[in-house]
């Protein structure tokens, strides 16, 4: 029962943070003014249109980012047994950030779906590297995984500084500002397929949660538990991959959320392997969508990148976590 009342604290602490969100940005719009523009009964017609075309968009990607991607590490951190799994760390936004780069400097795309388009090609490139090459060991070990997403991460950032060394400093600026993340470019025409795509990613990891929960035992136990142990690591990459990739062709360059939210869920101690997934998609949900008002309401007529605050939190949150260890271990 108190587990359910954290629930839904959580999704009533959501919802007033979206009202919120909606209401704060570069134009203040007062709660009457906001409640009569998401009934239709207002007469203002740049209401409306602030409301419904520019921040309702912008605040249900970022709750979708913040959820996708916190579920994504949740899903990686159990099928690699370790709890500062990232997908980041496989390669995924190194892939989607040179399909970017070489989209700008070789072909001259600087926005729009053909720049979306590149960004999850890319990733989805180096999930099949990686796939293929995991594969071919004949052993999808996670520790071997781990390894080569990070070589194939080192492999894309040089391609993609190489492609920059010889552009132009507009494509290298535009560049910069994809990386460092951003939820400018959310449009309504998105939100229906983003929201399909998360509901089926967490039915899935429902179905499947007590298969999950036996990888914590270890690849012995799970498969004398009667889980495939392979083919399930492989539809968890295959999962968390088209999520990350999705939400990078869209969001740009966002890092630390999908390993420090499912993180702080497990320190919690008050909820058990199968509850991390949906209380992970919900909190990082929340955490993104006040990390987007941060970001619009911090400097007048400015908006910080995403990229850049959730880094700043993640660096706070896992130095504050180092020193909290060694005291405990002192003590």
């Amino acid at each position: 029962m108190q587990k359910l009342a954290v629930i839904i604290a959580l999704l009533v602490a959501t919802a007033l943070s979206a009202l919120f969100a909606l209401k704060v940005g570069a134009v203040t719009i007062s709660w009457s003014q906001l409640f009569l523009a998401l009934s239709g009964a207002s007469a203002d017609a740049l209401w409306h249109q602030i409301i419904w075309e520019l921040r309702l968009p912008r605040v249900a990607v970022a709750f979708m980012a913040g959820a996708g991607l916190a579920l994504s590490g949740a899903m990686l951190q159990t099928v690699t047994r370790n709890p500062l799994a990232d997908p980041y760390l496989f390669g995924i936004s190194s892939g989607a950030a040179l399909g970017v780069v070489a989209a700008i400097t070789l072909f001259g795309v600087t926005s729009g779906l053909a720049l979306s388009g590149s960004a999850f090609a890319g990733a989805m490139l180096a999930t099949a590297l990686l796939l293929g090459v995991t594969v071919s060991l004949r052993y999808m070990q996670s520790a071997i995984m781990v390894l080569c997403g990070v070589a194939l991460s080192f492999g894309f950032s040089a391609l993609s500084s190489l492609l920059l060394y010889f552009s132009d400093p507009q494509a290298i600026s535009a560049v910069v500002f994809w990386s460092m993340g951003s939820f400018a470019r959310a449009q309504l025409n998105m939100l229906l397929p983003l929201a399909l795509l998360m509901l089926v990613a967490l039915a899935l990891v429902f179905v499947f949660r007590r298969h999950l929960s036996a990888l914590l035992l270890g690849d012995e136990s799970a498969h004398t538990l009667g889980v495939n142990v392979k083919a399930l690591r492989l539809f968890v990459l295959i999962l968390s991959a088209l999520i990350t990739a999705v939400l990078v062709s869209i969001c740009g360059g966002i890092g630390f959320v999908g390993l420090m939210i499912p993180h702080l869920v497990r320190l919690s101690g008050y909820f058990n392997s199968t509850q991390l997934y949906p209380i992970s998609f919900i909190l990082g949900g929340l955490f993104m969508m006040w990390v987007d008002v941060i970001a619009r309401i911090t400097l007048p007529n400015q908006e910080l990148p995403i990229g850049v605050i959730t880094a700043s939190i993640g660096s706070v949150f896992f130095f504050s976590l180092l020193y909290l260890r060694q005291r405990n271990q002192q003590g």
